[in-house]
């Protein structure tokens, strides 16, 4: 019962045919020309200032589906409808423009796991739960209820500045999407603010392996993809080695577990340029990445 209230309310409200602009919407319960229908994220309730109609989640269901308490709640259950459903607009490589991060902040206020996003990060991936509240991950399911897990990227101050979704359905394509204007870069910015002295900086490849990583307890960022180290990219990881910033890090030091192709040994040697003293570290023979070599080696009983 309690997920049902969780589901994110707007989300819930725009799969019931509200169009919800700035956390308002027209109110369907009287004759409304001013969207006089407020969301509050935070409470994850609705309230309209004109006719007094107010609840949460399940109200909203009940009383936009005129349904009994029962069966609004088996709606939101069972009906894959129900849940958090977007179309995401994907970039074209050569187009460029801006993200419009107002659109998406308000699913990773609320994050909400589908059964497939669970089972992906927590019984296949064994990722700790706190790793996946930290990276505010979030799911939704789209026109046809294919489960996406959806992935934001923050700069180190916090902003949101991109947003990647990847495909659950094993074999199913595209595996990645991502919503128009995104900048996903390099992942978990964040967590430089959390760097003391004397803490070590790991570099992964891929969120996966930042969550792997994370779960080990040690601090990290990601580089998204071995082919993707971009010249912004580059002189970020130069800003974050330069001496001023270093010095607020006394002590401290740069690893990496490169993938076991030759892309990973690359994607190594790009990086070294940048930081000379980039420390290399060996997956064994068994290990194609570093999320392999955290099931099988060093994840929690």
């Amino acid at each position: 019962m309690q997920k049902l209230r969780d589901l994110p309310i707007e989300g819930v409200a725009e799969r019931l045919g509200l169009q919800v602009v700035r956390h308002k919407a027209l109110c369907p319960f009287h004759d409304d020309h001013h969207a006089s229908l407020s969301f509050s994220v935070r409470r994850n309730t609705y309230r309209c200032f004109a006719c007094g109609a107010h609840g949460g989640v399940i109200d909203l269901a009940m009383n936009l589906l005129h349904k009994d308490f029962r069966e609004a709640c088996r709606w939101l259950s069972d009906s894959p409808s129900a849940l958090p459903v977007r179309e995401e607009t994907v970039t074209p490589d050569n187009e460029e423009s801006e993200f419009d991060a107002s659109r998406y902040l308000r699913y990773f206020e609320r994050p909400f796991l589908n059964d497939a996003a669970r089972k992906f990060l927590f019984d296949e991936r064994r990722l700790d739960e706190r790793v996946v509240r930290w990276c505010r991950l979030t799911s939704w399911r789209d026109r046809r209820g294919v489960p996406w897990l959806q992935i934001p990227y923050y700069d180190r101050e916090g902003k949101l500045v991109g947003v990647q979704n990847r495909n659950l359905v094993p074999g199913a394509l595209p595996r990645f999407r991502f919503p128009q204007g995104s900048q996903c870069g390099i992942y978990n910015l964040p967590v430089l603010n959390l760097l003391t002295p004397g803490e070590d900086l790991w570099i992964t490849e891929g969120a996966s392996d930042c969550w792997a990583m994370l779960s080990t307890g040690r601090k990290a960022i990601a580089i998204p993809s071995a082919t993707l180290l971009t010249k912004k990219d580059k002189e970020l990881l130069l800003s974050l080695n330069s001496s001023p910033l270093r010095g607020g890090w006394e002590g401290s030091s740069f690893h990496i577990f490169p993938d076991r192709d030759l892309p990973g040994e690359q994607l190594f040697l790009q990086l070294q340029k940048v930081i000379p003293d980039l420390q290399h570290h060996q997956l064994p023979p068994s290990c194609k990445d570093f999320s392999d070599y955290y099931l099988q080696y060093l994840k929690p009983p």
